[in-house]
């Protein structure tokens, strides 16, 4: 008995696992084979995503111009300083020296200046005297002049009246003698004069030599009290001021560490001008950048805060690139106010900038964006664009053909161009797989982009003017505008249950919605958005929004 219940049980089992392997796994009769989602109208804002770090508007070096030991700190870490606070001390006996000897020597050279300029009077006052003297001299031979002239008239009268036999010779004698004593005063006048003048040139040297001196002892105090001014300027750099006011954000000396200032200015503090303004480095994808300007709403959160959004607007795009691995970066600036001081410096901020908000828009799920029914060539692009997607298997075959055509049809180039635009194209499918080997996605794009630039070029240089004119405009066809939108494409079910492709053209996305910008669709229309027998999903059409949200740099 025990042995038949085991081998029902068994049985039991045995048929119950064969009707859950065998049994009929197809949906109903009435299943939907493809699922759909209909057009309506919202909101769309488009944004750029990135992440950057807080940094202080402006942040200063504190350093010091001099070496020496730190023998005094009087800030730290986070501590609010004003414009010219003190805050470390330098070691300053070795410079105190200095100046007292500095100070000693002014002291010296304005002595030995008051002793020259003493000497300069001395010698002023002696050429005064000098010059009474030879003026005393002259006014004395004067005098002896006319005394010579009054004894020559004498002379003259006595010789006259001993001529005439009424005056003695004595009289004449002693008239002749008075004529000679007076000549020989008058010379010997003549003769003190001329050595007192000398005398006085002498004296004149002489104070030209002193005031020389005195000149050259004022030099001597300029240099002095010069030496005297740098020795104090010295001084006053050994207490180590803030320049700004703010606050310390780094301290990065120790009391008792040993400055030196050889060859660079050593960083002793770095101080935070005003935290209350603060902003955002934030590192923008070069395909981003074009749509970030200025006064653009920024919204972003930190780790911090992670339940607070704060708000800042963007203050300009720095014109310089960085390129890391191949990637383009550009730093875009977002100005925020901090009024609360909760956003501290360093932190990291993940960004989502608003580049455009649209309201009441007609709008389609990007999943419709990526559907292809079996058999559509994933990535293809629309048959009339000359935008093709990079070089596949036949891919770029089909849409060299559909270029080559569209040349020759609506350019109409001469047998030679047509000639030098076949080969172009020839070149442009022959290396165009061996370039794109082994690249990944986004090294794919770029190198697509790149050969395409090349290929337009070379097509251009072959055609006249005017054909080279229409050539440029049909190559700008397949390009998204921001006024003309990108061309795309969906999907909606025709009578008999099958997808049938609309050409739509695409305005911006917020990545899980598109505007739609014109196409023959309206509100309300049912588009296939998956499902189906071998349905795949697939990017949007070449130039159409990003089939994935915004991401992050």
């Amino acid at each position: 008995m025990r042995k038949w219940l085991i081998g029902s049980g068994l049985a039991v089992l045995a048929v119950g696992a064969g009707y859950w392997t065998l049994r009929p796994t197809g949906g109903a009769a009435n299943d939907v084979a493809f699922r759909t989602a209909a057009l309506d109208r919202g909101q769309i804002t488009a944004a750029v995503r990135a992440t950057g770090t807080l940094t202080p508007v402006t942040t200063v070096l504190v350093g010091s111009q001099l070496s020496g030991q730190i023998v005094e700190i009087l800030a730290d870490y986070n501590s609010k300083v004003k414009a010219g606070q003190i805050v470390a001390r330098l070691n300053s006996d070795q410079i105190k020296t200095r100046r007292d000897a500095a100070q000693a020597d002014v002291a010296q050279a304005k002595a030995d200046l008051v002793v020259k300029r003493a000497q300069l009077d001395r010698a002023r006052s002696t050429r005064l005297k000098a010059n009474s003297t030879v003026k005393d001299l002259e006014a004395q031979r004067d005098r002896t002049a006319a005394q010579l002239a009054d004894a020559r008239r004498t002379f003259d009268r006595q010789n006259e009246l001993f001529n005439r036999n009424t005056g003695s010779q004595q009289s004449l004698d002693t008239a002749r003698t008075q004529v000679e004593v007076q000549v020989a005063t008058l010379a010997s006048s003549e003769a003190q004069i001329a050595s007192a003048k000398a005398e006085l040139n002498g004296l004149d040297a002489d104070i030209l030599l002193a005031e020389g001196q005195v000149q050259s002892g004022e030099a001597l105090i300029g240099s002095r009290e010069a030496k005297l001014k740098d020795i104090l300027i010295d001084l006053e750099r050994t207490d180590i001021r803030s320049p700004v006011d703010g606050v310390v954000v780094q301290r990065q000396v120790d009391l008792g560490q040993t400055v030196a200032a050889s060859l660079s200015t050593p960083t002793l503090f770095q101080i935070a001008q005003d935290l209350r303004v603060i902003d955002i480095y934030a590192n923008v994808d070069e395909a981003d950048v074009g749509r970030l300007k200025p006064g653009q709403p920024v919204s972003f959160t930190v780790n911090a805060y992670p339940n607070r959004t704060f708000e800042g607007r963007v203050e300009l795009v720095r014109l310089g690139a960085q390129t890391i691995q191949n990637v383009v970066t550009y730093t875009g600036v977002v100005r925020v106010e901090n009024r609360d001081m909760a956003l501290l410096p360093g932190m990291t901020a993940n960004l989502q900038v608003v580049t455009e908000d649209r309201r009441d828009v007609l709008r389609v799920p990007n999943a419709a964006l990526r559907f292809r029914p079996a058999g559509v060539a994933v990535g293809s692009a629309p048959a009339n664009s000359p935008a093709a997607a990079p070089a596949g298997r036949g891919g770029a075959g089909r849409a060299g053909a559909a270029l080559r055509e569209r040349i020759e049809t609506e350019l109409q180039p001469t047998p030679e161009q047509k000639q030098a635009i076949a080969a172009i194209l020839q070149e442009r499918r022959g290396g165009g797989r061996e370039a794109m080997a082994g690249l990944s996605e986004e090294e794919r794009r770029a190198a697509f982009r790149t050969a395409r630039t090349e290929m337009t070029a070379k097509i251009a240089a072959v055609l006249d003017p005017d054909r080279r004119t229409k050539f440029e405009a049909l190559m700008q066809e397949g390009r998204p505008a921001a006024q003309q939108g990108a061309p795309g494409r969906v999907y909606i079910l025709d009578g008999d249950g099958q997808p049938k492709a609309v050409q739509v053209t695409l305005g911006p996305t917020d990545g899980a919605f598109t505007e739609i910008l014109a196409g023959e669709l309206n509100d309300g229309a049912q588009v296939v958005v998956g499902g189906g027998p071998r349905a795949v999903a697939a990017p949007a059409p070449a130039g159409g929004p990003p089939a994935r949200g915004p991401r992050l740099f």
